[in-house]
């Protein structure tokens, strides 16, 4: 059936859940795990004259967005070596979070993607989390969204 399952994650503890839940799917399936994170892309808040002082640099921004990413995706890699399920993580640094989980799908041979209903803002609260409606719209392979 499935034999790699893409995990995004954005280290919220309903995608905690949504990454263990497919790593128990994995483990009955045979198949194997692909942890995902899009990191925020780096913007600059400035409100007129005033800069903040903890300012980061765009080379602190990536080394810090790094960093992040490493943390949430060693997590899921050793919750599917607990459960002996194959594991390989990657990240990429955008704003386009949808896309760039469609993206990472085929780049890395995905089947499935396997998503909580995450990323929620404005109305959309009330049905699925934005970025999880922009997957299922780009997507042209299947997208199980774990509640």
């Amino acid at each position: 059936m499935y034999k790699n399952l893409l995990v995004p994650t954005d280290g919220s503890p309903l995608s905690v859940r949504t990454a263990n839940d497919a790593i128990k799917l994995a483990r009955k399936l045979g198949a194997r795990i692909t942890a995902f994170y899009a990191a925020p892309a780096y913007h600059i808040e400035v409100y007129g004259d005033y800069i903040p002082p903890d300012l980061l640099t765009p080379r602190q921004h990536v080394a810090a967005a790094k960093k992040t990413a490493q943390r949430y995706l060693d997590d899921i890699a050793k919750a599917a070596a607990r459960q002996r399920v194959k594991c390989a993580g990657h990240y990429v640094i955008s704003d386009a979070t949808a896309e760039t989980i469609v993206k990472a799908a085929r780049k890395h041979k995905c089947d499935l993607i396997y998503m909580g209903p995450h990323g929620r803002t404005g109305i959309s609260k009330l049905l699925l989390g934005s970025q999880t409606s922009k997957v299922l719209a780009l997507a042209h392979l299947p997208v199980l969204v774990h509640r």
